[in-house]
């Protein structure tokens, strides 16, 4: 061996072993995003051949035609997005400060208060709906858009993060420099605070947007006419127990699927930087 020590032929093939493993993992996730691509434009007796369809076929325009003929898909679309970025907004707004106040601001009853608020999150969400929906129904909030995004707007999950990440990243030197300048605690808030609090609002941002768009339980509580459905629960009305027009669901779901692929795709980096920011330390 002239010295050498060999090296055992194991240790070369597992770092191979784990990328094909990355790889097929990939390649499965990928899978239902691929064929709602492709039975979007395949007719509803082409979808249903064996074997299906593995290419695009040439329906895509008469899926578009159901779809927008069943549903008033883009006022549903126009919905959606009203609602996400509305309840991005307030999430963003009200987290923010509330996690401002509980980690660098002293006041009365501030650790029960903050006890109190992480104790919401061991509640099952369903737990929520029969309440919920009485209280919108006391507000003659039934059937409006802001019953989907005002009762969130200052989430558990939201006011934890940002309080962890304003423990760490916000110097309490500088927000008693600038007290003792004049500044006055909103002025501190939206000049020194808000501006380092950016990689948390952008991971909370994300996930509220992701979580809005995709929500299908609230919208069925409290939404009654069609004009007024969000996209998944405008979606979900396509299907029916006898004439189903699957393709033009497929069309339906890619389109309500493309923002958030796009967005993820921007924001993935910010997204994981935001979630392990003082993981490390």
């Amino acid at each position: 061996m002239n010295g050498q020590t060999s090296v055992p032929m194991s240790r070369h093939l597992a770092p191979w072993a784990a990328y094909a493993l990355v790889a097929i993992g990939g390649l499965l996730m990928l899978a239902p995003f691929y064929f709602m691509f492709v039975f979007a434009t395949q007719s509803r007796t082409d979808i249903f051949n064996l074997p299906p369809p593995v290419w695009f076929g040439s329906d895509l325009m008469l899926n578009l035609k159901i779809l927008t003929e069943r549903l008033p898909f883009w006022r549903n679309l126009g919905w959606s997005l009203y609602v996400a970025l509305a309840s991005t907004a307030l999430t963003l707004l009200f987290c923010s400060m509330a996690g401002y106040a509980f980690a660098l601001m002293e006041f009365r009853f501030k650790q029960p208060l903050f006890v109190l608020v992480m104790a919401t999150m061991l509640l099952p969400s369903f737990m929520n709906m029969i309440p919920t929906f009485m209280i919108m129904d006391v507000l003659g909030w039934i059937d409006q858009h802001r019953a989907l995004y005002i009762p969130g707007a200052a989430s558990a999950f939201g006011i934890f993060l940002m309080r962890q990440f304003a423990s760490s990243a916000v110097p309490r030197e500088l927000i008693e420099a600038a007290r003792m300048d004049g500044c006055g605690e909103f002025g501190i808030y939206w000049r020194i605070v808000l501006p380092l609090l950016q990689p948390a609002m952008g991971t909370l941002g994300l996930i509220t947007f992701i979580a809005s768009w995709n929500n299908f339980i609230g919208p069925l509580i409290v939404m009654r006419s069609a004009e007024n459905y969000t996209l998944p629960l405008a979606l979900r009305s396509l299907q029916s127990p006898v004439n189903t027009e699957w393709g033009a669901l497929m069309l339906g779901s890619a389109i309500a699927t493309i923002p958030l692929l796009i967005l993820f795709a921007i924001s993935s980096r910010q997204l994981i930087a935001g979630l392990t920011t003082g993981a490390v330390k």
